[in-house]
């Protein structure tokens, strides 16, 4: 388990201009859907926006308090994340 402060943190460690939206999809804390959009994404793709993100939830994934995530990147200036 991971509260969502924690969660944004560790993204905001790698990608410190992110704006990231969490929605815990099944309420264990454990299972989420993330919209993140970073300047850092601009000209990558997407696997290499996703292995930027994954990256920066490594150890959460490895010691189980992240267990499963659902990944939106976001690059363009004009899109935002949606709010919760």
């Amino acid at each position: 388990m991971i509260e969502n402060d924690a969660l944004e943190a560790l993204i905001r460690n790698k990608l410190p201009d992110a704006d990231v939206r969490i929605v815990d999809r099944t309420g264990t804390m454990d299972h989420f859907n993330l919209t993140i959009r970073s300047s850092a994404f601009s000209g990558k793709t997407l696997l290499e926006q996703h292995r930027a993100v994954y990256d920066a939830l490594g150890n959460a994934l490895r010691d189980g308090r992240v267990h499963a995530v659902e990944l939106k990147t976001i690059t363009t200036e004009n899109e935002q994340c949606p709010t919760v």
